[in-house]
């Protein structure tokens, strides 16, 4: 008959031996098959969802660079015109000062007028200076004049008058602040 009887050093072994083994032979649970396809699913999900966020932030800013060009898509031809329009109003004022040639002037008076017509329609708006606090985001001061307390900084005169392109400001109107 053979000895049964271990040492405890030998029974601490053979409990450690036994332990690995029982550690090796029960497997880590894994994730199912369609658990696995879940979780893609969900990823895939979540990527098509912030691509079509992404794809309609980019309609909606090509959108409004494209309507921001067609506005302004004139503005160096309108900038242009501004010269040719602050001499037909010197021109008016100079036909309204003479009263003797009533009839010959009132083709010209039209011509201008649809000249003012046209550039509105395109989006062209001057704005008034005149009696206007002095506001350095659209006037530029030429001068200043002794103009009494009421008038202390405010516009006295305009020798340019200001634009607007579609609510843009494409030329500063040039006045005289009081003071």
């Amino acid at each position: 008959m053979e000895d049964t009887t271990t040492s405890p050093e030998e029974a601490v072994t053979n409990e450690m031996n036994a332990s690995e083994a029982t550690n090796q032979e029960t497997p880590i649970p894994e994730m199912s098959e369609e658990s696995k396809l879940q979780k893609e699913l969900e990823e895939l999900k979540d990527k098509y969802i912030r691509m079509l966020a992404e794809f309609d932030n980019f309609k909606r800013r090509s959108y409004k660079e494209r309507v921001e060009l067609q506005q302004t898509a004139g503005k160096d031809i309108i900038i242009a015109l501004l010269d040719v329009l602050d001499d037909c109003d010197r021109a008016e004022n100079q036909i309204k000062l003479q009263t003797e040639q009533l009839n010959s002037n009132e083709g010209t008076l039209l011509v201008f007028n649809k000249l003012r017509n046209i550039l509105q329609q395109k989006g062209l708006a001057a704005f008034e200076s005149i009696q206007q606090d002095f506001d350095v985001e659209k006037h530029e001061a030429i001068t200043t004049i002794e103009a009494g307390e009421d008038n202390s900084g405010r516009v006295v005169d305009e020798l340019q008058k200001g634009y607007y392109l579609n609510e843009k400001l494409i030329r500063f109107a040039k006045v005289v602040v009081g003071k």
